[in-house]
Formats: structure tokens, sequence, C-alpha cells
């Protein structure tokens, strides 16, 4: 008997787990091995690993030096993106306090995307570390407002779109099929109340 697409999408949701699972294990082992221990909650090195990974760092000024020209152009491009991704942080948290506070949903823990700790590794130099920092605020920055736009989607509009949609977030796969009136009517409820339980 075929599987429905309920069971279909358990089983990815199990099959995602493992694999998750499996990642995590092995980076763990590869921190470890690297020296890696958390201490209060932040990434620490011991000192042996730390001298080991401090060897490998090369000078800051011998990277630029080494830096073809296309790319020192682009860099007023790159670190002109520091604002708008600035304004889109404070405005994506003003929207979820007001918003989902008026609405009495969860609200996004902004800590879980926006992850800087690339400028502990030893073997990066002051420019390297810069960059990673950078690279860590905006990807994290994006991808906590799209979580933030996922749950007011999934507020307001639960509804899947008539064609495919490329790279869309995880709640998007329970929306509601599009032109299913009834399922929408009879659904939307349940979906607030998914919000408001922290799911």
């Amino acid at each position: 008997m075929a599987e429905t697409l309920e069971q279909l999408i358990d089983r990815l949701r199990a099959v995602e787990a493992q694999i998750e699972a499996a990642f995590a294990a092995r980076h763990a082992a590869k921190s470890a091995e690297a020296g890696l221990v958390i201490e209060a909650g932040k990434p620490c090195f011991k000192a042996d690993a730390l001298r080991r990974q401090k060897a490998h760092r090369k000078p800051a000024g011998l990277g630029a030096i080494r830096t073809p020209w296309p790319t020192l152009l682009t860099m007023p491009l790159i670190y002109g993106m520091a604002l708008p991704l600035f304004i889109l942080d404070l405005s994506v948290s003003l929207y979820q306090l007001g918003c989902f506070t008026a609405w009495g949903i969860a609200r996004v823990k902004r800590s879980d995307y926006v992850v800087i700790d690339r400028h502990r590794l030893g073997y990066l130099n002051l420019v390297q570390k810069l960059n990673c920092a950078f690279c860590g605020y905006g990807n994290g920055v994006i991808a906590y407002a799209r979580e933030i736009t996922a749950r007011t989607e999934q507020y307001w509009c639960p509804i899947k779109h008539a064609l495919k949609v490329k790279g869309s977030h995880e709640r998007y796969r329970e929306f509601q099929a599009y032109g299913d009136a009834e399922g929408y009517v009879a659904s939307s409820e349940a979906y607030r109340e998914r919000l408001k339980r922290g799911e």
C-alpha cells in the first residue's frame, strides 16, 4: 500500500533528524579533536590547541598584498551592507516585539540565529576575524528575519503558492494547498495556536 503524504513527511523528518544528529556527532568529534571546550556557553580552546592554531595564522598585511585588485575594489560594496543589515536587524526585532506580543505568539530568539564566535579561532588574523564576524552577522540576521517572516506568514496566510517556490522556509511544507478554501478555513486557528505554543 502506498504511503500517504503525511507518512512520507513523517519519514522525511525522521531521516532529517538522523542526518542532523550524524552531522552534529561528526562536528563534535572534530571540534573535540581540535581542543574545543565549551565554558559557560562560550567556545574556548585549550592553551596547547590555541598555540597550534596560531602557528597557522598568516599576517594580516600579507593577505592584503596578495588580494587580487578586483576583490579590493568590492570591499566598499561588501562592508556597505553593514548598515542595511543593521537596519533590518533592528526593524525585525521591533516588529516582532510589537506584533508577536500583540498576537500572543512566541518570539524568535535572536541568539539562536546571530552567532559571532569565529573571532576566537587562533588561526585567523585580524582581517579574517573581521570578515568572519561580518558574514556570521549578515547570514544570522537574514536567517533571523526569515524565521520572523515565516511565523508571520503562518499566522496570517498559511497557504502554499500555485507555483513551486525555490528555497521555501521549513514551515511552508505544512501550509494549505493553493485553492483549498475549506482546509484554510478549518485549519487557520490551529496554525495560530501552534505559534502560541512556540511550534
